[in-house]
């Protein structure tokens, strides 16, 4: 199993998937992690640039947690067979752990989901 977990600064859990460029990737046996690797993508292929029904390189992963993401993603994950995970934990290890265990706490769909749209700030 591969588990993306998007951190645009390397070291927390981003609150926006969709402009995320860096994930860490879990390679995860059972529920234990075997490798950790950084994919840092360029800005047309983040999830906000790029063409949903193109090949991604993220289609590989299994889950990808964020700290937010809006409902077109999750949509589009959905369908490329990715869990869609939002929730408040920072710690990147800490939330990969706690998704293995079943006590990462989620939170709602578009919860925390806010950006730019080129006029003024937007919560969805």
């Amino acid at each position: 199993m591969k588990i993306a977990v998007a951190s645009q600064n390397r070291k927390t859990v981003t609150g926006h998937a969709g402009k995320c460029r860096k994930f860490w990737i879990y390679d995860v046996e059972g529920c234990e992690v075997k490798d950790k690797r950084l994919l840092e993508l360029p800005i047309e292929q983040s999830f906000h640039e790029s063409d949903p029904h193109a090949p991604h390189p993220l289609d590989e992963v299994n889950v990808l947690i964020s700290g937010g993401m809006g409902s077109g993603l999750q949509g589009r994950l959905k369908q490329k067979g990715i869990l869609a995970v939002s929730t408040g934990e920072t710690d990147l290890e800490r939330a990969v752990a706690d998704w293995l265990n079943g006590t990462l706490k989620e939170l709602p769909p578009g919860l925390l989901h806010d950006h730019d749209h080129g006029n003024g700030r937007h919560k969805h």
